[in-house]
């Protein structure tokens, strides 16, 4: 089957860039944008419309711009008026009928984020920055484009790369706004995208951006699926970032089959990067190892391993190998030297699957004495329901009513099991 992967992680997603990457996966780009154009005759206010596909050279490769140059009398329009242009210019021109519907809902998520975002009746609201003909440009382009290539058929498949939303502050016409913007956010809740802040202050999906993606409903795949490649193309915006590439690009190809099991599994939306480090000693004693076991109690960590082991000098020595959040790693890093006073520590970012925990706190009754204990219930959400994976009590809690009570910690722990049966079926339900 033909496919799309859109791999967004290092640009985000905008109406424009879209569109500007999926025309040049189509042999016809130039009547796209030809019709495109007379879009100008369907919206009252445009006094000007232009549409050029460029070629721009960024990080020394090139890539696909789009070049709009639009004159317009109108700052504002009612959902009304675009809404009426939009359906207007899908009935006298040639759009299966998927692609229409496809469009109708691209724009109408627009309306219903806006209106949600400001409390007020879809035909009440006046939009602003959605108003410009641009958008319908966006929406109408995007549009053909996947029409042309098949994408609204039973046999084509579309995935998605995480997503980046950017980071800081926005001006609008409502004032400034924190990134992502309301809307943007609005349009992204209960989908299937999987989202990540950052890695830069700026906004990197837009809401007409967002909107054309979620109403695709692509699959979340980390990499490009198994595909015999045919194309892949790159765009950019207009904006320029330094640390940041701001490239769209988009593998197209013949894909094989694909509707397996670990495509849809629940635990897809768990991935999440973790930074492992790691270093040796031979040189440091216990104590200092306990101490900076201590000292790492009060840094982000996540776990560490000590692990016995001989040198290439056949001195024994330690592992040190600690587990952490990327952004928190090089603070810990820092630690590791100062404490341990190592020459070198070893870091990786690599991937992990990490399911839900919650702490249920309950009562158990102990020579006639309440005494509270905490369960960590493991769990991951499937499409139909939490699936348990495992319910134990917390080791902490343990100690604490052993000693209260002069029993042994394993007494206590079968006192702990006689709960967990009702708590299982508690939670399920």
């Amino acid at each position: 089957m033909k496919s799309l992967y859109i791999d967004a992680s290092n640009s985000g997603i905008s109406g424009d860039m879209f569109l500007t990457s999926l025309l040049e996966l189509i042999s016809n780009p130039k009547d796209v944008i030809d019709e495109l154009i007379e879009l100008k005759n369907y919206l009252k206010g445009v006094k000007k419309l232009e549409i050029d596909l460029v070629k721009v050279k960024r990080t020394g490769i090139m890539v696909n711009q789009l070049k709009l140059d639009i004159e317009e009398d109108k700052h504002q329009r009612s959902s009304k008026s675009l809404k009426n242009a939009l359906l207007t210019f899908l009935s006298e021109k040639k759009y299966s009928e998927s692609a229409k519907n496809y469009a109708i809902n691209v724009l109408e998520t627009l309306f219903q984020a806006e209106a949600e975002v400001h409390g007020k009746l879809i035909e009440n609201i006046h939009l602003h920055e959605l108003s410009s003909v641009d958008t319908l440009v966006d929406i109408l382009g995007v549009t053909k484009t996947l029409d042309k290539l098949g994408c609204f058929e039973n046999d084509f498949k579309i995935f998605c790369s995480k997503l980046p939303l950017g980071a800081g502050k926005v001006k609008t016409a409502h004032g400034i706004l924190a990134i992502p913007a309301p809307a943007t956010i609005k349009i992204l809740e209960q989908s299937k995208l999987v989202l990540v802040n950052g890695p830069i202050e700026s906004e990197l999906v837009t809401p007409t951006g967002a909107a054309l993606l979620v109403n695709l409903d692509p699959t979340y795949l980390i990499y490009p699926n198994e595909m015999i490649l045919e194309k892949v193309v790159y765009s950019t915006g207009v904006k320029e970032f330094k640390d940041f590439l701001n490239i769209l690009r988009i593998f197209y190809g013949e894909s094989f089959y694909l509707e397996t099991k670990s495509l849809h599994n629940p635990l897809q939306k768990y991935i999440e990067d973790i930074t492992i480090l790691e270093t040796d000693v031979d040189d440091v004693s216990g104590e200092l190892i306990g101490n900076f076991i201590k000292t790492l109690e009060t840094k982000q960590i996540l776990d560490i391993q000590v692990i016995p082991s001989i040198t290439k000098k056949n001195r024994p020595s330690q592992v040190i190998k600690v587990l952490c959040r990327p952004e928190n790693s090089f603070d810990i890093i820092e630690t590791i030297i100062s404490e341990l006073g190592t020459l070198g520590v070893r870091f990786n970012t690599i991937k992990r699957v990490c399911i839900d925990r919650e702490i249920i706190i309950t009562k158990i009754q102990i020579n006639e004495n309440e005494y509270d204990l905490r369960y960590k219930v493991s769990y991951f959400q499937t499409e139909k329901d939490k699936k348990v994976v495992n319910i134990k009590p917390e080791y902490e809690d343990l100690k604490n009513i052993s000693r209260s009570t002069g029993r042994s910690v394993r007494e206590i722990l079968i006192y702990a099991q006689s709960k967990l049966k009702i708590l299982y079926e508690n939670y399920k339900i």
